[in-house]
């Protein structure tokens, strides 16, 4: 099972990044497929997350309307679109996937992870 997350980058405030996260080694459709990212010296938070076969969509209340969650089944691959960076969204972004609960915000509860991507935002 892998998840390799991309997109990654360094990036002005007010800018965007689309993250992508491909995933392969079993199928996911059953799962949930979220968004994590963790900052310098803080906890791993949850940002967003898709399931994977009705497409329904959750995500944190601090993040609603900056990032949009997205899968694209055919790629096998789900995205995090990020509008209007600001310098507190750098972080290193993980993607996961949990397939035991759905609905899931806490990263304990996540199965798989990948080796994440850095957000960089400078003002």
């Amino acid at each position: 099972v892998q998840l390799q997350a991309s997109g990654g980058g360094l990036v002005q405030a007010g800018g965007s990044l689309r993250l992508s996260c491909a995933a392969s080694g079993r199928t996911f459709r059953n799962y949930d497929m979220g968004w994590f990212r963790q900052a310098p010296e803080k906890e791993r938070e949850f940002v967003a997350a898709i399931r994977w076969s009705s497409g329904s969509t959750y995500y944190a209340d601090s993040n609603k309307g900056r990032f949009t969650i997205s899968r694209d089944n055919a790629k096998n691959t789900v995205y995090l679109q990020i509008d209007s960076l600001k310098p507190e969204d750098t972080a290193v972004y993980y993607c996961a996937a949990e397939g035991r609960y759905g609905f899931r915000r806490r990263p304990d509860d996540y199965d798989y992870w990948g080796q994440g991507t850095q957000v960089t935002v400078s003002s």
